[in-house]
């Protein structure tokens, strides 16, 4: 495992951090070395080169930028969210396959977090740290969602607030046949006053 090179900004530092736990990651980068990606916040703007071994470094201040990606502040929570939808967040402007590169590397790149813990306190107790950790988290997934289905069902079913969608779509329809049935029936009236 290659070693990253020293930056001092703590954002730089964590993503050449997961870089070198994923060495498919350096080496998609690597192929696109000496480029500069901007990524554009408006409040807050990062620009970053890739080095030779595919690394993130910060660029010569007369270094042209090869893209920008721009995107809203507000929007983050839901590129967090989902990562595989994240560019449909964004407006890139520049060089399309060194943003595609961007992109797969971003949604690709996770932390190793027993690895990470395993210099710290061991690797059998990293392992139980994050089966715990992963059980934790499944743990209150689950709970939020049987709460969610619990409360669905008691405003649907005990007290009436909320109306299942395949309801509405049964009224919608039994009101359009009505409907349909009062215009033949007022058409037939009119027939019979009318001969």
């Amino acid at each position: 495992m290659m070693t990253p090179p020293l930056n001092f900004t703590p954002i730089t530092a964590s993503i050449n951090h997961l870089l070198a736990q994923e060495p498919w990651a350096q080496r998609m980068l690597a192929a696109h070395a000496g480029k500069v990606a901007c990524i554009d916040g408006a409040a807050v703007k990062l620009t970053w080169q890739v080095s030779q071994d595919g690394f993130l470094q910060a660029p010569p201040s007369d270094t042209a930028v090869n893209v920008t990606i721009r995107f809203k502040l507000s929007d983050l929570p839901l590129i967090a969210q989902n990562r595989e939808r994240a560019f449909s967040y964004v407006k890139i402007d520049g060089d399309a396959d060194f943003a595609n590169t961007i992109s797969q590397v971003s949604q690709d790149l996770r932390w190793d977090a027993e690895h990470d813990l395993s210099k710290l306190v061991g690797d059998i107790a990293a392992v139980r740290i994050v089966a715990g950790g992963n059980a934790l988290v499944a743990g209150v997934q689950a709970t939020h969602k049987k709460l969610t289905e619990n409360l669905a069902e008691y405003f649907l079913e005990e007290q009436p607030m909320l109306v299942r969608p395949q309801a509405v779509s049964d009224f919608t329809n039994d009101v359009t046949k009505l409907r349909d049935d009062l215009e033949r029936l007022a058409k037939r009236i009119n027939k019979l006053k009318n001969p």
